[in-house]
């Protein structure tokens, strides 16, 4: 049987809570800043939530695969899964309510979140399968390291590379060249490229970190929180040559977020499976089923933004100006309060699918 971590369950049911409400606020116009972005450099508490799941990921692949033989069997089942997410992730980008229910191929944005997110368990897993911690260090410390080299010191058409939004910004001009119009943004895409080989150290760092709570060490939270504050203060250095930034998941945004997920499990650590505390029993239960949630949360969002009541509102907008907005509350307010009422709903569902033992595996 396998071994269950109570605190893994909860952070990662609970950072599913946090991008489902981040991804539906009542209205984009008027959103409560910690519930944004970072406009490029630096970040927010939103910006903790993507790579908190991708940590968490590495984690949850050491409790999966630590007994698992390295057979074709192993590879062709972590294969099939990466394919699944990446799947699910280009059905999102491409479905349409109208017929033919998906968009041109010019339209449609091959990279996005699920795509991301199979790509690095892939190698995550694969990784971990093959090295033992002490090479899959090496490896990390190289993605970081080689990432930074190419993004700071390899000349791009001539010109001094910039990390601002710029034609001379390597992860852009490769996002563009690459993927084209198929793109987030005109001029990069937040799941790009090159970015994508940082956001694997992501998912590396949490997998050191399930080691950890796997080992016999002793005082495994204090430890846990020594790595959180060492993180924070070397991604805080390297911040000062290569700038936090998510849309680039710069070497230092992959330190700092890795940090604050280290501190953030120690405390549930401590809690729940030190202490014994009972706490957070509903985060667990949209952890059991958290891909399937997500996709269900975004699908669902895009049918309500894409499903016209009149010529100038969609079903998203009227039930937002409807139910939600009131003159005695200001418009953040109302648009934080559909959020919350969104992540009820799937909290629910997620209850009564985990008391129902339905458990959807992706």
């Amino acid at each position: 049987m396998k071994e269950r971590i109570a605190s893994v369950d909860i952070f990662r049911g609970l950072t599913i809570v946090l991008m489902i409400l981040v991804n539906t606020p009542g209205t984009w116009s008027n959103v409560y800043a910690p519930f944004l972005h970072a406009k490029w450099h630096g970040y927010t508490p939103t910006d903790l939530v993507f790579p908190f799941f991708l940590f968490i990921v590495g984690t949850s692949i050491v409790f999966a695969y630590k007994n698992k033989i390295k057979s074709a069997g192993t590879y062709r089942k972590i294969t099939i899964r990466s394919l699944k997410l990446i799947g699910l992730g280009l059905f999102l980008g491409a479905f349409t309510i109208s017929f033919p229910f998906f968009k041109d191929f010019v339209d449609i944005r091959f990279p996005g979140v699920l795509q991301r997110i199979g790509i690095v368990f892939f190698f995550a897993a694969i990784l971990f399968l093959n090295f033992n911690w002490k090479v899959l260090i090496g490896i990390c410390v190289g993605l970081l390291v080689g990432y930074w080299i190419w993004m700071a010191f390899i000349p791009l058409n001539g010109l001094e590379t910039t990390f601002d939004r710029a034609p001379n910004n390597w992860a852009n001009y490769a996002d563009l060249k690459v993927f084209g119009t198929h793109m987030y943004k005109e001029d990069y895409d937040p799941e790009g490229l090159l970015s994508t080989l940082p956001s694997i150290a992501t998912s590396l760092l949490g997998i050191f970190t399930g080691v950890l709570i796997l080992s016999k060490r002793a005082k495994k939270e204090v430890w846990m929180l020594g790595l959180g504050f060492g993180m924070l203060l070397l991604g805080y250095l390297w911040h000062t040559v290569f700038p936090i930034n998510k849309a680039l998941w710069s070497s230092s945004f992959v330190l700092v977020t890795a940090g604050w997920a280290n501190i953030v499990l120690a405390v549930i650590y401590y809690i729940t499976d030190i202490k014994k505390i009972q706490f957070g029993s509903i985060f667990k239960y949209v952890g059991a089923n958290a891909i399937t949630l997500y996709f269900l949360s975004s699908f669902i969002s895009k049918i309500m933004y894409s499903i016209k009541v009149d010529e100038d509102t969609s079903l998203h907008g009227w039930v937002f100006n409807t139910i939600y907005t009131h003159d005695f509350m200001s418009l953040e307010l109302s648009s934080l309060l559909y959020g919350l009422s969104v992540v009820s709903f799937y909290v629910l569902l997620a209850y009564a699918m985990y008391k129902k033992k339905i458990f959807i595996k992706v």
